[in-house]
């Protein structure tokens, strides 16, 4: 039995040191103390990033169809009054979404950038009494008021009861309002005298588009826009003016939802106009984006990056329409990113790596200090003697 243990002993591949030969010195102390903080410090690190998710990120073809585009915005319009702004979208396939009134609110302010009024756009037109009847009177007692719509009326039953409704009458039948004052409507509700008296006041407009998921644009500019002869126009002649300031600032402009580490370029921008009139071009490219959380919960979304561009237009002429256009098209590559944890063996591998390295690079500067120490008590000594 005895011979066995003593085999098994000369198989012993890590030999003991016998503890008559273990040297234990204050530095070797020290260094063990501070190694042992690093490596809890180091630990602890490492159990944060374990414990934390990590994003991958991706580069696929987007093979999405028949998919929608929602644009979130918020803009702000010193010298532009919420009467006269307007805003249209439309895209290559052709849909057009004309003076757009749903989902949109407007905030009228005041030359202070201070919220005079704030109201969801097409609501809360004035009331008028006695109105022009669509047969030539006036609006009899117990008579059902109908308007007429000047020519404009796509059917013998339209009436057009506000000066807003014989606008948009005439916005579809691709036809300009030139003087307001020629409609009862508006004559009668203070078209004119009401712009008159916004004169100098800004707007602040927020809401959201729900477009097609293709290339398009949609901008803000004065006035109601038609078509007229396949060409998009303004009706800028009714608030016969020459210029218009379209100096503005994006508080916010996003492609789809939030999502962690998104970053708008142009939320905060601001930019104002020096020369008389003018339009203010955005030409994005947006990237479709796909962010998957830990928990396996998707974001549809988009990052988007952009370049900028004005172009001057001549007083009282007018040949580019004055007003803020963002003109976006699609990436054909999504991006996607995908939170998730490390493997608890990567985490183990991680650990041991630290506690080994530590001990090691410990070890050394131990052994330094102490052949060192060695080395010059033992020149002190011979110093002594000689």
């Amino acid at each position: 039995m005895d011979s066995i243990m003593s085999k098994l002993r000369n198989l012993d591949a890590y030999p003991k040191i016998n503890e008559d030969f273990y040297s234990r010195t204050l530095s070797g102390g020290v260094i063990t103390l501070a190694s042992s903080v690093v490596m809890l410090l180091l630990f602890f690190s490492e159990l944060r990033l374990y414990l934390h998710a990590v994003t991958e990120t991706k580069l696929v073809v987007d093979t999405s169809r028949g998919e929608t585009l929602r644009i979130n915005f918020d803009v702000t319009f010193p010298a532009l009054p919420c009467s006269i702004l307007s805003l249209d979208a439309m895209d290559i396939s052709g849909e057009q979404h004309l003076d757009v009134k749903h989902d949109i609110i407007k905030k009228r302010l005041d030359t202070h950038g201070n919220v005079i009024e704030a109201r969801q756009d097409g609501i809360g037109a004035p009331k008028i009494e006695k109105p022009l009847q669509r047969h030539g009177g006036r609006l009899e007692h117990n008579e059902t008021y109908c308007g007429s719509c000047y020519g404009a009326e796509a059917s013998d039953d339209d009436c057009c009861n506000s000066c807003e409704e014989v606008r948009e009458a005439y916005r579809k039948k691709g036809w300009a309002l030139s003087d307001p004052d020629l409609i009862d409507q508006c004559k009668r509700e203070g078209f004119l005298q009401s712009i008159k008296d916004e004169d100098g006041e800004g707007c602040n407009i927020y809401g959201f588009l729900e477009v097609n998921k293709v290339a398009g644009n949609f901008h803000f500019a004065p006035g109601k826009s038609f078509q007229q002869s396949g060409v998009h126009v303004h009706d800028l002649q009714v608030f016969q003016k020459e210029s218009f300031n379209v100096s503005h600032r994006i508080n916010r402009l996003a492609f789809g939802e939030y999502f962690p580490g998104v970053v708008n370029p142009l939320d905060g921008v601001q930019w104002t106009q020096v020369a008389p009139s003018g339009t203010y071009q955005y030409f994005i490219k947006v990237v479709p984006t796909v962010y998957t959380e830990v928990s396996g919960h998707t974001i549809q979304s988009n990052q988007f990056s952009v370049t900028e561009h004005f172009k001057s237009g001549e007083v009282g002429r007018l040949q580019s329409l004055p007003g803020v256009f963002f003109f976006y098209d699609l990436s054909p590559i999504k991006v996607t990113f995908t939170e998730e944890h490390n493997s608890f063996l990567h985490f183990l591998t991680n650990v041991c790596a630290i506690v080994g390295g530590v001990f090691a690079v410990s070890g050394i500067l131990d052994s330094f200090i102490y052949h060192g120490q060695r080395a010059i008590k033992k020149k002190m000594e011979i110093g002594k003697f000689s």
